[in-house]
């Protein structure tokens, strides 16, 4: 297969009333663990990289991985820029070969947002590729991103319309109660269903159907994960994350993309701590990145089955 859009796994996502897992990658292991998962359980996927990623990593290293773990699963992938913070650096990932973007402008003035998102879908649609962009803004810390919760916005139904409507975008991420980090609830967890429903209603009576939403800070907090991280050193009180069924649910519904960075991290960890407790004398960086390749693999065949619902979609 190839390194496409995510037109295509999109239009078949919202018919199919499954999402497609977009996975936040930083290295080889990660980009290994997602791709074979999906091969296992024959989904495409997105991975999808921060600009914190692209300063860690560089575009280009992380562009050859991608196109080597296609070369290897035979799946469609699109690579995504996440949470692009400036035009500069949707450019720069565009030129470097990536196939969709995301500008996040949610902090910005409405019609700045508009202006500066309708000056980064202009560029990429001229190079074919395929643009998200957020209106809401979602509390909690994921690099780059910070936003308390005083300052988190819910999504406005009439505000989203006209924002697609005037900046063309492909695909819109919106804020219904997800939240960016591992700590997202101190109560019980909540999404706005009815706002996610009104929103995708009057996309449609706009002109607009079967139009693909996307939840961010859509992270689980794998509770075995946790468990490993604390059992073997690990500090992590409390976290908590998107119950499974929520984010089936949302699946379900109108979301063609779901983000998880968080629950790739804690596998990661709980891998490379588990490892390293176990056998202290061993210095051997592929046993302890080995595990931790193997237990994000096994968390993303779980994501698959049983919250994103796309087994089988590269039929």
């Amino acid at each position: 297969m190839a390194l496409v859009t995510t037109t295509e796994m999109f239009k078949k996502a919202f018919d199919g009333k499954y999402a497609i897992g977009a996975f936040n990658i930083n290295d080889m292991e990660i980009i290994q663990g997602v791709t074979r998962a999906a091969k296992v359980q024959n989904s495409a996927c997105i991975l999808q990289v921060s600009k914190s990623a692209l300063k860690y990593a560089n575009p280009l290293y992380l562009k050859a991985m991608v196109d080597a773990a296609v070369a290897e699963t035979g799946i469609d992938v699109a690579l995504h820029l996440d949470h692009g913070p400036d035009f500069e650096t949707v450019k720069e990932v565009i030129d470097a070969g990536f196939t969709s973007v995301m500008f996040d402008g949610s902090h910005y003035e409405y019609e700045e947002n508009v202006a500066k998102t309708i000056e980064v879908v202009k560029y990429a649609h001229e190079r074919g590729i395929v643009v998200e962009a957020e209106l809401g803004k979602l509390a909690g810390v994921e690099d780059d991103v910070k936003v308390d919760s005083a300052n988190a916005t819910y999504t406005d139904p009439d505000q989203a319309v006209d924002f697609v409507k005037r900046t063309g975008v492909d695909s819109l991420a919106i804020a219904i109660g997800t939240s960016h980090g591992a700590y997202k609830f101190k109560g019980e967890p909540k999404l706005d269903f009815d706002r996610l429903e009104t929103i995708t209603n009057k996309l449609e009576a706009a002109g607009f159907s079967k139009y693909p939403i996307v939840l961010h800070g859509a992270s689980s907090v794998d509770p075995a994960s946790v468990e490993m991280c604390n059992k073997y050193g690990g500090e992590i009180k409390g976290a908590r994350g998107i119950p499974n069924e929520m984010l089936r649910k949302a699946a379900g519904m109108a979301v063609c993309k779901i983000n998880m960075d968080t629950d790739i991290r804690l596998a990661m960890t709980a891998g490379i701590r588990k490892s390293m407790a176990e056998k202290p004398e061993a210095f051997d960086p592929r046993g302890y990145l080995g595990l931790a390749r193997e237990l994000i693999q096994s968390l993303v065949e779980s994501k698959i089955k049983d919250v994103l619902g796309s087994v089988d979609s590269m039929k």
